[in-house]
């Protein structure tokens, strides 16, 4: 197993996970420290196929996915064609043709292809919509409760997953801390790119 590793433009493929460490001590703005380092060696080491991200600062993350790729354009050749297979529709029909295999095997397509889709960089007005967990107080009993929120904002962005960056971060500041938000490759995450020009007010039907 291999390790993708992003931070804008820099990026590498590693074989190993103290590897993908010794890249980041490299990059000063990341300020690598031994508990990330921790956290990375027992990611590598996990069952966990999911790309996982660390916040640099507000707003701005690196990323690490792992693959079978053996070199780095086998890696971007094969999430340009896991993007190009879910838009044709043929990762569905894949699906009920095969066995469990290559049922994992689709698994991990789509969550390359959501995660290639959420970092493509296109500058302009996106709209994301949040369905999360918020924390509040009920009235009648002084006691928090956890209530389905469902939130809509419009912003600026580089990406469908600075999108989503940036609606949390505003939520984050506004509700209970206690607040659960959901990953922005699941089902309560969706978003749509706008253009680059400023929206119409979004309208609500009363």
């Amino acid at each position: 197993m291999n390790l993708y590793v992003r931070y804008f433009d820099s990026e590498i493929l590693v074989t190993n996970a103290d590897d993908a460490i010794s890249f980041l001590y490299g990059i000063d703005e990341i300020c690598m420290n031994e508990r990330i380092a921790s956290d990375i060696r027992e990611y590598y080491e996990s069952d966990n196929r999911f790309p996982k991200r660390y916040k640099v600062r507000p707003k701005v993350y690196f990323i690490m996915i792992k693959t079978d790729a053996d070199t780095m354009q086998a890696f971007k050749d094969y999430r340009k064609k896991s993007v190009s297979q879910a838009n044709e529709g043929s990762m569905h029909n894949s699906f009920y043709g095969q066995g469990y295999n290559d049922y994992r095997n689709a698994n991990v397509h789509n969550v390359e292809s959501a995660v290639y889709s959420l970092q493509k960089e296109h500058f302009g007005w996106y709209e994301g919509s949040l369905d999360f967990k918020r924390v509040v107080t009920n009235p009648s009993t002084g006691k928090s409760e956890y209530r389905d929120t469902h939130f809509v904002a419009r912003c600026k962005a580089m990406s469908g997953m600075d999108c989503y960056n940036r609606i949390v971060d505003h939520l984050y500041s506004r509700v209970d801390g206690r607040s659960q938000f959901p990953s922005a490759k699941g089902k309560n995450f969706r978003y749509k790119f706008l253009g680059e020009c400023k929206p119409l007010p979004i309208e609500y039907n009363e």
